[in-house]
């Protein structure tokens, strides 16, 4: 699990990219719309435009190079970037290898086993890439070799071991990728076939995987061409249902219906369900619940970063989580069923509404104003009635022994330092930590003895939340101010 929460980590590096591409291209379509639906571009304006929409294609377009450099950076130790070369040199020889013109050459290709092939450059493999390439830096990167091979040792060997490696690997996906590329079409297929239904459907999963990190891995089935979906990509390829995608194959479905529905529950819902959280809050915590729900809120309508929101009750009242995904997979569905269509190149934020609603697959955008006070509604009554009738421990409503009421708000404030400090002392201090890493919204440590985590004195420097995956090690709930909390808390480590 330790493994699989680092590369969920990793994956935020390259996903990062996503919303400049969806800004150029927002912003390119709108002033040159016949760069996606053909005809002349004329005028300084539509050239503009044009080269808009081609700088943010180049990303879209590439993502899994992006996959494979940003896993290679992100799960390398101190995320040196000589991790992110070796996955490059893996990405090049494993797609290269099990290219259907090379493979051919070897064995004889079904039809089913010839479009597997077709597609080795996705996603998937970019991963599969980053992980040997960050593989090989962590165990190679202080290699010593005799005098007259010196040159190549420590980290000039790391590409070379990746490339010997990657061969290997290759010889193994030769027969076996065939089969996985099979069991996720077969996924996808069931779920598409499914319609509005199944859109649900993988809401409700994306939403559960979160607590692991793994719904990035669900998420690049659809978004991406890792099969032959891609809703993400070809809606802000400007394609729509019924073309030929990026994938080179018929857009079956409504595109965009794997997106759509995040944006009312995101914009709208998550706000209904903190104000509901505020209203049932103790009297002498509710100062503290409004500090730390308003920004998660905020977070989340204008962005669509929900995590901040979501770790801050998932632990404290797992059924109530378990209701918030299911809300989402019924929002997906009614929006879908409506015809609301509107796509995102990092999260169903106002941001990506804004920049996606020009696009050809964007359809009834207006339509968030109805859907979204449904959702704060729906989302505030259904939260209200739980918290109040189960009485869950949602903040705010913490046993006192669990919690400080005097907990300090240093982390609105923007009081990097203390914060670090307070969260050094909540693990036991410099001496106490062996590892010091963030992503998103987390910050991400590794100790030597976990009798010496006080959970309280963690909370009291006012982050979202503590979880301890593991024996050794801890994350704490930051938000998207983690950096600044990280480079404090390492700058208090040396």
């Amino acid at each position: 699990m330790k493994f699989l929460q680092k590369l969920g980590k990793a994956l935020m590096l390259p996903v990062a990219c996503l919303p400049i591409c969806g800004i150029l291209m927002g912003i390119g379509y709108a002033l040159c719309p016949a760069t996606m639906q053909g005809g002349e571009v004329t005028g300084i304006i539509q050239q503009i435009g044009y080269y808009l929409v081609k700088a943010g294609g180049a990303l879209i377009d590439n993502m899994a190079i992006l996959f494979a450099i940003g896993v290679g950076v992100g799960m390398s130790d101190e995320n040196d970037g000589t991790g992110g070369l070796a996955a490059l040199v893996s990405w090049l020889m494993i797609t290269n290898l099990l290219s259907t013109a090379n493979v051919s050459v070897i064995r004889t290709l079904s039809e089913d086993a010839t479009l597997a092939f077709d597609k080795i450059q996705n996603p998937f493999i970019g991963i599969i890439a980053g992980i040997i390439g960050a593989l090989c830096y962590n165990r190679f990167k202080s290699t010593k070799l005799p005098d007259w091979l010196s040159f190549f040792s420590g980290k000039r060997c790391v590409a070379i071991v990746a490339g010997v490696v990657s061969i290997i690997v290759s010889v193994v996906l030769l027969f076996v990728w065939p089969i996985l590329f099979g069991a996720l079409v077969a996924l996808g297929e069931g779920i598409v076939s499914l319609g509005s239904v199944g859109a649900g459907l993988y809401a409700f999963f994306n939403r559960l995987l979160i607590p692991f990190g793994l719904h990035h891995a669900l998420n690049n089935v659809f978004w991406f061409d890792t099969i032959g979906l891609g809703d993400l990509s070809n809606f802000w390829a400007g394609m729509q249902t019924g073309d030929i995608g990026t994938t080179g194959q018929e857009i079956t479905w409504s595109l965009g219906m794997y997106m759509s529905g995040f944006f009312p529950c995101m914009m709208f819902g998550i706000p209904g369900a903190a104000l509901a959280m505020v209203h049932t809050a103790k009297s002498n915590k509710k100062k503290v619940a409004i500090g730390l729900l308003s920004s998660a809120a905020i977070a989340a309508f204008v962005c669509g970063v929900t995590e901040p929101f979501e770790f801050g009750f998932m632990f404290l009242a797992p059924v109530l989580y378990l209701i918030y995904a299911l809300l989402y997979a019924i929002f997906t569905v009614i929006t879908v069923v409506v015809g609301f269509r509107a796509g995102f190149s990092f999260s169903a934020g106002l941001t990506d509404l804004v920049f996606s609603a020009s696009l050809p697959a964007a359809q009834n955008t207006w339509m968030i104003i109805p859907l979204g006070i449904a959702a704060f509604i729906v989302f505030y009554v259904v939260f209200r009635f739980a918290i109040v009738k189960f009485d869950l421990k949602t903040p705010g409503r913490e046993d006192d022994d669990d919690t400080d009421a005097e907990m300090k708000a240093v982390l609105a404030n923007d009081n990097f330092t203390d914060v670090a400090r307070i969260i050094l002392e909540g693990v036991g201090g410099k001496e106490n930590v062996t590892s010091i890493d963030n992503c998103i919204t987390r910050l991400r440590l590794e100790i030597k003895d976990y009798t010496k985590v006080d959970e309280k004195k963690i909370k009291s420097a006012g982050v979202a939340g503590v979880i301890r995956p593991g024996k050794n090690s801890v994350q704490v709930i930051v938000g998207t101010k983690v950096q600044f909390v990280a480079d404090e808390f390492k700058k208090l480590c040396k």
